[in-house]
């Protein structure tokens, strides 16, 4: 059983103790699954309390068995009684004069219960402090991404393979999303954002990968029905036209993010050519995304050689844009920093993004490269090292 290391553990709350300390809080209230597993090792259900100085604290309330054997946190404790949990964190934090919570995530009743909980004091959103905090990787981190790396190029070697004329999208994705669990995928991927929903990744062709939709990406997809209306669907794949592989490798619950194109037969010429126009994109981001290099004029200088390529009208999509080229990743899908318009973060070294150049055609298809890269000083390090080149299959 994979064990978060204690000493990683540590690091991690002293950079948050430091940041709340620098802020005059005087503690945070961990509730959101991603946040407890990354400050304690174990994705039971619980509060973890964070003080602004001292020993962390996980109350767990199921399984706590797990949570004491997963856990290397000194302090597990079984959550509470109702009545007793106010008292609990007085305890713990010494002073209440402000809690951080988690705000961008928390529930509205979560929030509402805590305030009634704590009327003298003031809540304040810790969020922005814990995912500045997770856009740097540790060593151990970037171990865990660079497997989950290799099971995504294990996985795209594989897809020639599963790849069959004829067959629906969602059938083909079965195979792809089959394998994958055979490699020890944990079936899910952690996205943030509220609304914002991922099953794997996107496996879609021609018309229906410029089928528009909900997802905050440049792709969208009709999926099987409007209850999850993305990605696969009942669309057979055809010949002389892209076949699109978007999926995201788990290991241990750190993600690589990675897109490649398929084609049986041949690519129409213009397509070919964005396609091309992705490659240099990306060679771009490569050389120039180096540390203490602004978000957001990395994007604006992709998004000019696109326009300068004469693709600018389908760079990111087509009408209805993703604004942004590159996201951090980790733990969930959708970390920081992001590269993208109006973002003034700074690169630093061992932050880690995913980058997505992609050219949407309504009707026709999309095509495009994704690749999971660590910030180094001289540029990005890709950990996703399957060719970028188009696959052309005969069948």
């Amino acid at each position: 059983m994979h064990i978060t290391p204690a000493e990683e553990l540590v690091t991690r709350k002293d950079r948050l103790q430091r940041s709340l300390q620098d802020k005059g809080i005087d503690g945070a209230i961990i509730l959101q699954r991603a946040d407890i597993f990354y400050f304690s090792g174990t994705g039971q259900d619980g509060h973890l309390l964070i003080p602004a100085s001292g020993e962390s604290v996980l109350l767990a309330r199921k399984s706590f068995d797990r949570a004491r054997r997963e856990s290397r946190l000194s302090l597990v404790e079984k959550f509470p009684r109702s009545k007793e949990l106010p008292e609990t964190i007085r305890l713990n934090f010494r002073q209440i004069r402000k809690i951080g919570m988690e705000l961008d995530v928390v529930p509205a009743n979560h929030y509402l219960r805590f305030r009634a909980m704590f009327p003298e004091s003031e809540i304040v959103d810790v969020s922005p402090l814990i995912r500045q905090i997770r856009m740097i990787k540790s060593e151990y981190e970037l171990g865990k991404l660079q497997e989950a790396a290799v099971m995504s190029d294990r996985l795209f070697a594989k897809v020639p393979e599963f790849l069959e004329l004829g067959i629906s999208e969602s059938s083909f994705a079965g195979r792809l999303e089959g394998y994958y669990r055979s490699l020890g995928h944990q079936g899910f991927v952690r996205v943030r954002s509220f609304n914002q929903e991922v099953f794997y990744g996107h496996v879609m062709s021609g018309a229906n990968l410029a089928t528009p939709s909900y997802p905050d990406s440049a792709t969208g997809g009709s999926g099987l029905n409007p209850s999850f209306p993305q990605g696969a669907g009942r669309k057979l794949l055809a010949p002389n036209e892209p076949i699109m592989v978007d999926f995201a490798g788990v290991h241990d619950g750190y993600m690589a993010d990675q897109t490649r194109i398929f084609v049986c037969g041949e690519l129409p010429e213009r397509l070919a050519e964005a396609f091309d126009t992705a490659l240099r994109i990306e060679q771009y981001l490569r050389e120039n995304a180096t540390p203490g290099a602004r978000c957001s004029e990395l994007f604006a200088a992709t998004r000019d050689l696109a326009t300068q390529a004469g693709f600018g009208d389908h760079y990111m999509g087509y009408g209805e844009k993703a604004r942004f080229v590159g996201h951090g990743i980790g733990i969930e899908l959708d970390e920081w920093p992001v590269i993208g318009q109006g973002i003034d973060t700074r690169l630093e070294e061992r932050m880690v993004v995913a980058i997505e150049p992609k050219f949407l055609f309504p009707d026709v298809g999309v095509v495009g490269v994704e690749n999971t890269c660590v910030v180094r000083s001289r540029g990005l390090e890709a950990l996703t090292k399957f060719p970028n080149e188009i696959t052309y299959l005969k069948r």
